[in-house]
Parts: C-alpha cells; sequence; structure tokens
C-alpha cells in the first residue's frame, strides 16, 4: 500500500504535470471556473439591465476561455490521473471527477455554439441572454460544483499529487 501512495503523489511527468507535492492542475482549474461563474454573474445580470448586450456578448467570450482554460486544465489533470493506482476508490474518484468534467466543458462549448448560432430575432438584437442558453449554463455549473468537490475529495482526502506528511511538516517546524 505504501508503494501505491507514493506512485499517487508523484508525477508522471514534472515537466508536463508540475513537480512533486505542487501539480499544476489545481492552478489550471481555476481559469475556467472564475470564468464560467463570471459568465453566469453577466448571464444574470444580462436579465435586468437596461441595456444588456455588452453582458450577454461578454457571458458568451467568458464561456470561450473557460472551455480553452478547461482544456489546459484537463491535460494536466489526465498525467494526474496517471499517477493514481487502478482499482483504487482514488482512481474510480478520479474517473468521475474526469468524466464530469468533460461533460462540462462539452456543455459549456455546445452553450458557446448555441449562443453564435441564435438570430438577432432569437436574443432580441442587443438582449439578454436567451432563457435556455441560461439555463444550460446554470446546469453546467451546478455540475462543476459537484466535480469541484470529488476534485477536493482527491487531494485533501486522498492526498493525490500533495506531498507527503514527511514533507509537509518541513513547513512547520521552527
Amino acid at each position: 500500500m505504501t508503494g501505491e501512495l507514493h506512485e499517487a503523489k508523484r508525477p508522471v511527468s514534472a515537466v508536463l504535470a508540475g513537480p512533486y507535492g505542487h501539480p499544476f492542475h489545481p492552478m489550471l482549474v481555476a481559469l475556467p471556473i472564475g470564468a464560467w461563474v463570471a459568465s453566469m454573474v453577466f448571464d444574470l445580470a444580462s436579465r435586468f439591465a437596461p441595456d444588456p448586450g455588452f453582458l450577454a456578448e461578454g457571458s458568451k467570450w467568458l464561456i470561450a476561455i473557460g472551455v480553452l482554460g478547461a482544456l489546459a486544465a484537463a491535460m494536466a489533470g489526465f498525467l494526474d490521473l496517471f499517477a493514481i493506482p487502478a482499482g483504487t476508490p482514488a482512481f474510480r474518484t478520479g474517473l468521475l471527477h474526469m468524466g464530469l468534467n468533460l461533460v462540462i466543458t462539452a456543455a459549456y462549448a455546445a452553450g458557446f455554439l448555441w449562443r453564435q448560432a441564435l438570430s438577432p430575432a432569437d436574443t432580441a438584437a442587443g438582449g439578454p441572454v436567451a432563457v435556455g442558453p441560461l439555463l444550460l449554463s446554470a446546469g453546467s455549473l451546478a455540475l462543476l460544483v459537484v466535480s469541484g468537490y470529488l476534485g477536493g475529495k482527491l487531494a485533501y482526502r486522498y492526498g493525490v499529487r500533495v506531498a507527503d506528511e514527511a514533507t509537509q511538516a518541513g513547513g512547520f517546524r521552527r
């Protein structure tokens, strides 16, 4: 068991996945999470603003930025998944986390294309975000919360790609 735990903490490739105890994946996820949360704020604000067109347009491009950021985060996360021994609870959690993130990213990409395809008549030429795309984003964001919980479970419960306790103890010595 100790060998499997050690294996899950070491990167497959430190250059691509981040050095020991400091993986790139958690750093990279801030971009899509922030972009998609901001896009929801813009979506909701577009429903109440007197001139909502710029909010709807901004939300669409925040979604695109989030999709690109998610693809970068996915590459590093995939390498982290390779470090986890197959058949373990941590590996199963990682697979679920990855699967949800792929669904979420696909949903946001589809939402971006949906918003691009809407005719000016559908969006009332500079009007608020249509209800359909808004609901797709809200559902995607709800799934993102679940996936984020699973990512936290991987790091904080199972210690995936986290420095071992002996290394961590160095931060508490005087």
